[in-house]
């Protein structure tokens, strides 16, 4: 066994206490991109029935954790909003936000805070916390990041019915494999298919 899976059974196991769940839940392309190459989302398919997907699973969480680039969309983006479902826009106003970024000095956005280093340790210290599950919209390199250290709990992946052929890839600088089990397949109306995986659990040898 190596001193990955170590890791990774012994975060698994620890997650199988009572500590909070990170979910990532995104839009990506049949070509597994989160954004086109300039930051691109007119490519995302929903409509109602996808709406009230995610206003479920706004019932089970409790924070939102954002990159720098995809904070400062959603900044710009949902205080002003007034074409949106008001419970959506609720919740993404409302909701603790927790951005990591070594780069912003501020934040402005309702409920929101910065975290500038230690990624990690931050990560750990939250999950370990009382509350509901947090989860992650866009922010490709967090994603990336949190995969790495096997701190993500929730993959649910939109695929949308394009191929973008150049764009921000949802999943890079990964540097080592990580093992999904399918937990939930969902064919929407749009012709978004939704596939939900969960890390595979690692015995211990």
């Amino acid at each position: 066994m190596t001193v990955t899976d170590r890791r990774t059974s012994n975060l698994n196991l620890e997650r199988g206490k009572v500590m909070r769940n990170i979910i990532v839940s995104n839009l990506i392309s049949v070509d597994g991109m989160f954004a086109g190459p300039n930051d691109e989302l007119d490519w995302f398919v929903w409509n109602e029935e996808t709406a009230d997907y995610v206003k479920a699973l706004f019932r089970e969480v409790d924070a939102l954790l954002f990159g720098r680039l995809t904070y400062e969309l959603m900044a710009d983006y949902w205080p002003h909003a007034t074409d949106e479902d008001p419970i959506i826009a609720d919740m993404m106003n409302n909701l603790p936000k927790v951005v990591f970024s070594r780069t912003l000095d501020k934040v402005d956005w309702q409920n929101s805070r910065i975290v500038s280093s230690n990624i990690t340790a931050e990560v750990t210290r939250l999950k370990k916390q009382p509350g509901k599950d947090m989860v992650i919209f866009g922010s490709g390199s967090i994603v990336s990041d949190l995969s790495q250290q096997g701190l993500i709990d929730d993959y649910r992946l939109f695929i949308n019915p394009v191929i973008l052929g150049n764009g921000k890839a949802h999943f890079s600088g990964l540097t080592r494999m990580i093992n999904l089990q399918l937990v939930e397949t969902r064919t929407f109306s749009t012709g978004v298919v939704l596939l939900r995986y969960r890390p595979k659990m690692v015995e211990q040898s």
